[in-house]
């Protein structure tokens, strides 16, 4: 048996978010989890938020004592590490990668496994509100996809896609929080223009966008419906909707998300065919 259910190559901000997403499901205990981080002050906060965890310094301490193990770490670090990383590999590992840029060919070529998860969260795993793609390798069987599910579950909603598709998954919700928060800069600062204090604009912007993103949740309805049922004759709306046709707001978002999976494209190189989603 593993001493710890959960292991953490990494203790940045995606590492603790998912820590304290499964310790919020109340499925894992804190005692149970296992961080591997060599930053002192990053142990440090660490140790504050989660008292009851353990915090090593070596990774190859991270497998001799784990059986699940998330990589949370830079692309950089796990290429400077993966050649000793690989003799602590065994059969019993599940290996889950949130690791930007780094296809699932490549970390089986490392690791010598592959029984390999990819999953892209996004930044809103900070409030439990992440969207997550998943994508697997062939060696992956059903109880590891449940238990992976069950992680990012506990963190926001998840998709499981093939792994080409992880692209396009980063232009819309891995890169997506920043347009988001790009527009919500733009109506607070025009509720600015408009005569509106600062924080009273802000507020207004924030929870606009909250509330429809609720909205199409809740409803299961397409976006259009939604904004065509609060698009009156003659209204305000229509009047704003105009405006934002003629500056080509939806084409420059469709084109954000192309450019961003483009790059994506560009920064992994060539992937090999694996398991389609089911």
């Amino acid at each position: 048996m593993a001493e710890y259910e959960l292991g953490l190559l990494g203790g940045g901000q995606m590492a603790m978010a998912i820590a304290e997403g499964v310790r919020k499901a109340g499925w894992i205990q804190e005692s149970s989890l296992l961080f591997c981080e060599p930053n002192a002050d990053q142990v440090a906060r660490l140790q504050a938020k989660f008292p009851k965890a353990t915090v090593v310094p070596q990774a190859a301490q991270l497998f001799d004592q784990c059986h699940r193990i998330v990589l949370a770490v830079k692309p950089q670090v796990l290429e400077s590490i993966e050649s000793s990383l690989a003799p602590h590999v065994l059969p019993h590992h599940l290996v889950i990668s949130i690791v930007a840029g780094i296809p699932l060919h490549k970390l089986s070529h490392w690791l010598r496994t592959e029984r390999i998860i990819r999953v892209m969260p996004n930044i809103a795993a900070q409030s439990l509100q992440a969207a997550s793609g998943i994508a697997v390798a062939l060696g992956v069987n059903e109880e590891d996809r449940a238990w992976c599910d069950r992680v990012f579950r506990s963190i926001g909603r998840v998709v499981h896609v093939q792994e080409d598709h992880l692209h396009a998954v980063t232009g819309v919700s891995g890169s997506g929080p920043a347009y988001v928060l790009m527009m919500i800069e733009a109506m607070s600062d025009g509720g600015v223009l408009a005569g509106l204090p600062r924080d009273v604009a802000l507020q207004l912007a924030t929870q606009t966008v909250l509330g429809a993103a609720a909205m199409v949740q809740d409803t299961g309805n397409h976006p259009a419906l939604l904004r065509e049922q609060v698009t009156s004759p003659a209204g305000t709306t229509i009047a704003a909707l105009r405006v934002l046709e003629e500056r080509g707001f939806r084409g420059a978002v469709m084109d954000a998300v192309k450019a961003a999976a483009d790059r994506s494209r560009e920064l992994a190189g060539p992937i090999r065919k694996t398991e389609p989603a089911s």
